[in-house]
């Protein structure tokens, strides 16, 4: 249970932010947070990460039905005694569902951290984003670590 409450928490900052977002800016409109490292900046993403796949957005329903599925059958049958493996899937849900939510009003997902690596400009992300690419890094750790016990026994 625990874990769904971790999925709600990330539910609900994403989409708290993404409405603070449509409600007071206009797309492309950017706001320096720190200039030259961190802007607000309103965009829409109809694809993936990166703007990949643009404008498939029945194969986005079917992947997130999937994922949602998939990650939950896991958390009610694999995380007792694995809490890092637990959280991770809770932060998965959450950002799955929270971008599904985008998809699902606006057609599109709306992002708006907008981050600058020295002279680059990373792709705009949102909450949702961080909630899913933080669950996947702690899934990859998760999965090294029991292949590692495993290769121990």
């Amino acid at each position: 249970m625990p874990y769904y409450i971790i999925a709600i928490v990330i539910i609900i900052l994403d989409q708290v932010t993404k409405q603070l977002v449509v409600q007071n800016m206009e797309i492309r409109e950017s706001i320096p947070i720190i200039e030259n490292v961190l802007h607000l900046t309103s965009h829409r993403n109809a694809g993936a990460a990166f703007g990949i796949l643009q404008g498939q957005l029945w194969l986005f329903f079917i992947a997130t039905v999937v994922v949602v599925g998939v990650v939950a059958y896991y958390i009610q049958k694999a995380t007792k005694g694995h809490p890092w493996f637990g959280v991770s899937l809770g932060l998965v849900l959450g950002g799955a569902i929270g971008n599904f939510i985008d998809r699902m009003l606006w057609g599109a997902v709306v992002d708006f951290i907008d981050v600058y690596i020295f002279n680059y400009n990373y792709p705009i992300f949102n909450i949702a984003d961080s909630a899913l690419v933080a669950g996947v890094i702690m899934l990859m750790i998760h999965v090294f670590k029991e292949e590692k016990k495993q290769g121990k026994s």
